[in-house]
C-alpha cells in the first residue's frame, strides 16, 4: 500500500466518511449530525461502522406502531440497503456494515398548511 506521513489527513478517507454519513442519515431518516461513521479500507474493499439513533413512531400513534417493522428486522434491512447503496456511491465493495443503534428518535410531524 501507500506510505502515510504521520499527522497527514488522507482526503480519500474523509470523503468516504462524509459521503457515508450523508447517505446513511438520508436512508435512516435522521440528521447527519446524529450519525457517527468509521470507514476502514482494506484490500477486499471497505468496512463501515455506523452508530445512529433509529426513528420510531410516536408512542401515542398506535396505528403507526402496529404497522412498523420490529427494530432488529429494520436494522438488518438497513444494513443490507446501506451495503448496496454505499458500494454504488463509493465505487468500492463494502464488505461489512456494522450498525449500532444508539437510541430512538421520533421524527417531527410536518404540518400541512
Amino acid at each position: 500500500g501507500e506510505a502515510t506521513v504521520p499527522g497527514r489527513v488522507d482526503v480519500k478517507e474523509r470523503v468516504y466518511r462524509t459521503v457515508t454519513e450523508q447517505a446513511s442519515a438520508t436512508l435512516i431518516g435522521v440528521p447527519r449530525g446524529d450519525v457517527k461513521v468509521d470507514v476502514i479500507e482494506h484490500h477486499r474493499g471497505l468496512s463501515v461502522r455506523i452508530a445512529t439513533p433509529l426513528p420510531i413512531p410516536d408512542l401515542d400513534d398506535t396505528v403507526a406502531i402496529s404497522q412498523s417493522v420490529p427494530v432488529l428486522e429494520r436494522a438488518r434491512q438497513l444494513q443490507e440497503q446501506l451495503q448496496r447503496d454505499l458500494s454504488g456511491v463509493l465505487g468500492r465493495d463494502v464488505t461489512r456494515i456494522t450498525l449500532t443503534i444508539t437510541g430512538a428518535t421520533i421524527p417531527e410531524r410536518r404540518r400541512v398548511r
